[in-house]
């Protein structure tokens, strides 16, 4: 059981810790506002996620670098709320934003980069523009066959997340091998009443 609630006691009372041991715009104080900002993105309270990201990147503006890899999580997690909101064009202005941070600042086949390829390609497919999702995601795929298994649970959801973009573009038999791979992996990772067990399933069937 996810306690949010509890949670955000936790990160409520560092940040009061931290506003009297530490100046105003320390990072660490930004760090906080993130944490609290995660927790309220999780319980869908967005404005309130919002308005703590947006504390964090106040202070991260005033002490950071421009290509600090904090700076591109903070982009990433604003990004994800208004990708949860459904303002897709927001939340690829800041996915992108972290993404060229990252591609900046880590080698080129860093676990984060993938993240970044991911989260950009998906939106990309939500805003109707495939063929530009396809390219992001398979550069995901391509990092992450450099750093996981073949049967890692993140392979799995990238390889459904292409069956889609596949699906959407109507090449249908370019998705069902990427939906047969994930299948196989959720198959062997989860319980056998899991959702996305079921959805892939009756992808295969269509």
């Amino acid at each position: 059981m996810k306690e949010y609630s509890k949670a955000l006691s936790f990160y409520e009372r560092a940040l009061e810790i931290r506003h009297q041991s530490l100046p105003s715009n320390h990072p660490d104080v930004a760090s906080s506002y993130n944490n609290i900002g995660l927790v309220y993105n999780e319980m869908a309270e967005y404005s309130k996620a919002l308005s703590y990201y947006g504390k964090a990147f106040e202070i991260y503006r005033k002490t950071l670098s421009s290509n600090h890899p904090d700076l591109a999580t903070l982009y990433n997690n604003i990004g994800l709320v208004y990708d949860n909101t459904g303002e897709y064009s927001k939340a690829l202005s800041f996915y992108r934003k972290a993404f060229e941070i990252r591609q900046k600042t880590l080698s080129s086949n860093h676990p984060h980069l993938a993240t970044s390829c991911n989260s950009v390609g998906m939106v990309y497919n939500k805003m109707g523009e495939y063929s530009k999702a396809l390219s992001y995601l398979e550069k995901a795929f391509e990092i992450q066959q450099k750093n996981l298994p073949s049967n890692h649970p993140l392979q799995a959801t990238l390889y459904s997340n292409i069956s889609l973009v596949c699906e959407n573009m109507t090449n249908y038999w370019k998705a069902l091998p990427y939906f047969e791979w994930a299948l196989d992996i959720w198959q062997r990772a989860l319980r056998p009443t899991h959702p996305n067990i079921k959805i892939v399933k009756n992808c295969i069937k269509l």
